[in-house]
C-alpha cells in the first residue's frame, strides 16, 4: 500500500439538531452498505478535512464524518465575533455522536481519530463499548492533566524562543498561571483586536511545538484561527471536562476490542509516556512506532499504517 485512497465525495450529508441551539454537520462517503466508521477529528476545533475520507476503502466502508460543535460547518461557529461555549463539552460531543449513530441506523462503528480525536474516541468507547467494533488511533493522547500541562507549559523547555513569545502574549500577572485559561479569556474578549491577537499568539505556539511538521496553512485564515484557538483553550483550561486519568484507569473495559495505536517516535506526546501506557493497559491493542515521524499524518509511512489498519478491519 502506498498512501491514501483517491479523493471521494459524500453521497449524503446534512445538519443534525443536537440541542442547546447547536447543529452539527455530518456526511457519509463510500459504500452505503459498507462497514460503518466514524472519523473523530482533532483540535479540538479543527473540523473535518476532505483528506480524512481517504483512509478507508470506499468500496468497503460507510465513512461518517462530523464537524464537532462550534467548528467546521457546524453552527453556531466559534470563530464568529462572539461565541458562547457553555454547551460545548466532552459530554455534549459524545452525546452528539450517539444521536447521529441512532439517526443513521448504525449498530456499531469503527472509530478513527488522532490527538484530541484520540481522547474523544477513547471516551466514547468507554461509555458506549457495545457500539464500537474497532479503533484506529494516532497522535496518541488521553485525559491526563499532565499531558495538557506538557502542551501548555512543559514543552517550553524544549522550544524556549517560541514559548517566550507565547507566554508574553498574556498580561504579566497571568504568565505564571494557567496560560490556556488566560488565553481563553482574551480570545472571548469582545474587542476584535484583542481576540484576534490572542488567536495568532496561540496558533504560533501550536506551530512552534510541533517539530518536523510544516506550519498549518489553515492558521492563515483569521476565522479558522479564532475558532480553533477558542475551542482548544476552552477544552485545555477545563482539562477536557474529564477526571484526571479516567481513561487509563478504565482501559480494561476495552479488552477484546481490536485496536491499532500508531505513534511517531518524534511526537512530543511521547514525553509523558502515553503510547506505552495506553498499549500496556489495553489487552489486545497493537502499538506501531514509526521512526522520524512526529505529530502528523502527512508522512507516507504513517498513512500506510493507518490505511493498512482500516483495510485489515474492513473484513
Amino acid at each position: 500500500m502506498a498512501g491514501l485512497y483517491p479523493v471521494i465525495e459524500p453521497y449524503e450529508h446534512g445538519m443534525l439538531d443536537v440541542g442547546d441551539g447547536h447543529e452539527i454537520y455530518w456526511e457519509t462517503c463510500g459504500n452505503p452498505d459498507g462497514k460503518p466508521a466514524l472519523v473523530v477529528h482533532g483540535g479540538p476545533g479543527s473540523g473535518c478535512s476532505t483528506n480524512l475520507r481517504r483512509y478507508f476503502d470506499p468500496a468497503k466502508y460507510r465513512v461518517v464524518l462530523v464537524d464537532q460543535r462550534g467548528c467546521g460547518r457546524s453552527t453556531p461557529h466559534a470563530g464568529a465575533p462572539a461565541a458562547d461555549l457553555s454547551a460545548n463539552t466532552t459530554d455534549h460531543l459524545v452525546a452528539d455522536f450517539e444521536l447521529l449513530r441512532t439517526r443513521l441506523g448504525i449498530e456499531k462503528w469503527l472509530l478513527f481519530g488522532g490527538s484530541w480525536g484520540c481522547v474523544l474516541s477513547l471516551t466514547y468507547a468507554l461509555r458506549h463499548t457495545d457500539r464500537v467494533s474497532e479503533l484506529v488511533l494516532m497522535g496518541l493522547a488521553t485525559d491526563r492533566f499532565l499531558e495538557v500541562e506538557m502542551l501548555i507549559r512543559g514543552l517550553g523547555a524544549y522550544f524556549p524562543e517560541g514559548f517566550a513569545k507565547f507566554r508574553d502574549g498574556v498580561p504579566e500577572a497571568e504568565r505564571d498561571g494557567d496560560l490556556s485559561a488566560a488565553y481563553n479569556r482574551l480570545l472571548l474578549d469582545p474587542d476584535p483586536e484583542v481576540h484576534h491577537k490572542a488567536a495568532a499568539g496561540w496558533c504560533a505556539w501550536e506551530d512552534a511545538m510541533l517539530p518536523g511538521v510544516p506550519p498549518h496553512d489553515v492558521f492563515e485564515d483569521p476565522v479558522y484561527r479564532l475558532c480553533f484557538a477558542r475551542l482548544v483553550t476552552h477544552y485545555f483550561s477545563n482539562r477536557a471536562f474529564l477526571p484526571d486519568g479516567e481513561i487509563l484507569r478504565n482501559l480494561g473495559k476495552l479488552a477484546g476490542i481490536p485496536a491499532v495505536l500508531a505513534q511517531g517516535v518524534l511526537d512530543t506526546s511521547n514525553i509523558t509516556g502515553t503510547p506505552w501506557l495506553l498499549h500496556h493497559g489495553w489487552p489486545g491493542s497493537e502499538l506501531v512506532l514509526l521512526d522520524d515521524v512526529g505529530h502528523s499524518t502527512q508522512d507516507v509511512s504513517m498513512q500506510d499504517v493507518l490505511v493498512g489498519a482500516t483495510d485489515r478491519f474492513a473484513s
